[in-house]
């Protein structure tokens, strides 16, 4: 397989919070693939006690260190889908998957998922 069709996508963990904390687990290992391929990056989260609804987006951090919004899903909506991204939102389970279609090259990075409440953005 030439090199120019290995994919790299790095996971990574990140944690929110602020007055009461939330947490955010990324529990994969790093990922080799093929460019055209789909990839499913996990993500299992813990919302505050007091957290009626809240937000959770997927980042992906560029080689640059540059962070890119990738998708969002609301807590109270079906799955979200944006082109290539889509999620499986499993709130009983306290998991939000996110995954990427057609791999491109540039999709080598290390990807975020974040927890935020809702009343945050208002």
């Amino acid at each position: 397989m030439p090199l120019s069709s290995l994919l790299w996508v790095f996971l990574a963990f990140t944690f929110s919070g602020s007055v009461v904390a939330q947490s955010v687990t990324q529990d994969q290992p790093h990922i080799v693939t093929e460019v055209g391929k789909t990839v499913t990056l996990n993500c299992r989260y813990e919302p505050s006690w007091n957290m009626l609804s809240y937000f959770i987006f997927w980042y992906k951090q560029l080689p640059s260190g540059q962070m890119t919004y990738l998708i969002r899903q609301y807590s109270d909506d079906g799955n979200a889908r944006d082109g290539r991204y889509s999620v499986n939102f499993e709130k009983a389970h306290k998991s939000i998957n996110l995954t990427i279609s057609a791999l491109e090259l540039e999709d080598s990075a290390k990807y975020f998922c974040a927890l935020r409440d809702s009343q945050c953005l208002n």
